[in-house]
């Protein structure tokens, strides 16, 4: 009878260890994304389906951020696992320069790309508005606050001596501001071969322009601001524009080597490329998109790539 009762308890004591063990493996990663009017946060939620999907035990949860800057000052923080980062400022924040002066963010890595993005400085046709010198003194919204592209364009316009009356706000108020007239444009990432949805929904109702980078800028840009390149975006993007040139950047997702191991690196990295069906289903433009050979391409413009990651990508 003793015997049974040690039994019982050897096997209350092992079912408790099984269920114990369980628990420490279960983890919440936070993930923070951007505005949620964009299409940027809808593939964020497709992206932690994906890395759901591959991980028994991981959670993943979306939070809203104002994108870029805002995530690496999260991340320093450990507010949030993983963030949506534009490349030129995650070289400001590794190397402590532009956004980040003084305030480096030196264990900060990248686990996976998804994108490369363009800036849209679209303004209202009617305003007669056909170079970025003619916004000085105009009412504009630079991008989402805390955001890579407000970021970009401030520095950028500083650079070239422009000085637009900035009016900051979400996607929707930008939208409504430039639809009412408030708002002579706006300015804000995008894909590289598609039209924003937040340009085609404004479309509906306002005639819009998109304007380039004259070489000069882009000259100046080059020599300054680390990370960026840029690409010519041809004729007829959106109905009667002309081909212009703009920014390009890699968007990528980091953490910070202290925030996560490389075991859940590897993890969330594999997450990502072996169900980039469920990102598609989403963002049909990265059918395309070679996940490997872009993270790879992010190391020769300064980009750091978290060991983990690096271990699945490279296999």
């Amino acid at each position: 009878m003793k015997l049974s009762k040690s039994k019982n308890l050897c096997a209350v004591v092992i079912g408790a260890s099984l269920g114990w063990s369980a628990m420490a493996e279960a983890e919440t990663l936070s993930l923070g994304a951007t505005n949620a009017t964009s299409s940027h946060y809808q593939i964020a939620v497709a992206m932690a389906k994906a890395i759901e999907t591959e991980n028994d035990g991981i959670t993943v949860t979306v939070v809203e951020t104002g994108a870029s800057v805002d995530n690496i000052k999260r991340l320093a923080r450990g507010e949030i696992d993983l963030g949506l980062v534009a490349g030129d400022i995650f070289i400001q924040a590794l190397t402590g320069t532009g956004k980040f002066e003084g305030h480096a963010v030196d264990d900060l890595v990248a686990l996976y790309p998804y994108s490369t993005s363009i800036i849209n400085i679209a303004v209202r046709q009617d305003s007669g508005i056909t170079n970025l010198q003619e916004l000085e003194g105009k009412n504009f919204t630079p991008g989402i606050r805390g955001s890579g592209g407000e970021a970009l364009i401030s520095a950028a316009f500083e650079l070239f001596g422009i000085e637009p009356n900035y009016i900051y706000g979400t996607v929707t108020d930008a939208k409504e501001g430039v639809a009412n007239g408030q708002l002579i444009g706006y300015s804000k990432y995008a894909a590289a071969n598609r039209v924003d949805a937040a340009l085609q929904e404004l479309m509906t109702s306002t005639d819009m322009r998109l304007l380039g980078f004259n070489a000069e800028q882009q000259a100046l840009i080059k020599e300054k601001i680390a990370g960026v390149g840029f690409i010519e975006v041809p004729a007829g993007f959106i109905e009667g524009n002309d081909a212009f040139v703009t920014p390009a950047v890699p968007i990528v997702y980091a953490t910070r080597k202290s925030l996560m191991d490389d075991a859940t690196a590897e993890k969330v990295a594999r997450g990502i490329g072996e169900h980039t069906d469920i990102l598609i289903e989403t963002w049909p433009q990265l059918a395309d998109y070679d996940f490997r050979a872009s993270i790879l391409e992010t190391q020769d413009i300064g980009i750091a790539v978290h060991p983990g990651a690096l271990g699945y990508w490279q296999q």
